[in-house]
């Protein structure tokens, strides 16, 4: 047998390098991620560990069953494209592009939260979610397309940005998903939960929203005749020129209780009694009218829209946003959540 010469070896050796080195280095880089979750685990809950933002690929295998409530059907649209016709159904597109982040990053957790949990309330048979503000407002492509009309592809990037931007996180506290709720205008202050809601979230408590009062939602003024005002709250104050007394004020500076000769109403009800914009509200009487104003627009649990505008205005990123007006949250991976929804088709 004759002797291999060194060169030969010294050839073979670096072929084998050339193939086996590429292979190494691409592995921790793939962008491939995997998981898993275990039979009887509580699946809304995630570890509490702020992560970087993944891609956006991130929310690309889930879909999400919207009733379209004009057409009275139902439409599967990935779970990006939902999240873009949320955020541009629920908040303007010429928002600071930080506002919007937050805006997504508070619809992914609304959808996620509803999704795990299987929640169908308010929804026909099929679908996962309605199209309106019951759940979140959300608009097709097509729709937007006729809205924005020459400023479409304009606007679409932009929101477009803030979904990936936050792709694949969502809101926890100490571990499980949050109920992300949010509105319009403040009066200058969001509200606790337990004052406008029966349940109490520790996260959601109230906190200042001085930005708000810029919003052209901030103030508003409703006039109604005595006798409308009387058969809509179900009470009888005549000739005279008081109407009730304001017994219990909220967290937030809201009406809180009202006393109507013995009748308390909450300022929920007397806000929904009279199609009211806010709970913070005041009256006098003017002949035979009363004129209501109001301050703010929206039930105010959760973040203020126009606020999460005001704080991005101001220099704050979509993450300080959302830890000012959900207090002691996370923003945490979706990851395993969202692998969960998949396999569960």
């Amino acid at each position: 047998m004759k002797k291999i010469k060194p060169l030969i070896v010294l050839a073979s050796l670096f072929i084998a390098l050339t193939l086996i080195i590429p292979a190494v280095l691409v592995l921790p880089f793939s962008g491939e991620h995997h998981a898993s979750g275990k039979l009887g685990e509580d699946l809304t809950k995630v570890p509490a560990k702020e992560t970087k933002t993944p891609g956006p690929s991130a929310d690309a295998a889930v879909e999400v069953a919207v009733f379209r409530s004009a057409k009275s059907k139902i439409e599967k649209v990935p779970l990006e494209d939902y999240l873009v016709g949320v955020v541009a159904a629920e908040m303007p597109a010429e928002f600071k592009q930080e506002a919007l982040k937050a805006q997504a990053l508070t619809a992914r957790t609304y959808i996620v939260k509803r999704l795990l949990t299987k929640d169908k309330m308010g929804t026909p048979k099929g679908a996962q979610v309605t199209d309106t503000p019951i759940h979140q407002a959300y608009k097709s492509d097509d729709q937007l397309r006729k809205e924005w009309g020459m400023k479409y592809d304009e606007k679409k990037k932009k929101i477009l940005e803030a979904v990936r931007a936050t792709s694949g996180q969502i809101l926890t506290y100490k571990g499980e998903v949050i109920t992300a709720t949010f509105f319009s205008t403040s009066n200058g202050y969001t509200e606790n939960s337990e004052d406008y809601w029966p349940s109490t979230y520790p996260y959601l408590r109230s906190v200042s929203s001085p930005w708000d009062k810029t919003s052209p939602k901030f103030n508003f003024q409703k006039v109604l005749t005595v006798k409308e005002f009387e058969a809509k709250m179900g009470v009888k104050i005549g000739s005279s020129g008081t109407i009730g007394k304001i017994v219990e004020k909220t967290a937030g500076k809201r009406v809180g209780k009202v006393d109507f000769n013995g009748k308390v109403l909450s300022g929920k009800d007397i806000r929904d009694k009279l199609d009211l914009k806010s709970s913070d509200f005041a009256w006098e009487r003017k002949g035979n009218n009363i004129v209501i104003t109001t301050k703010g627009f929206g039930h105010g649990v959760g973040m203020s829209q126009y606020g999460a505008n005001g704080m991005a205005e101001e220099g704050a990123d979509y993450k300080k946003i959302v830890k000012h007006y959900y207090q002691g949250v996370e923003i945490t991976s979706a990851a395993t959540m969202l692998a969960t929804i998949t396999a569960q088709k």
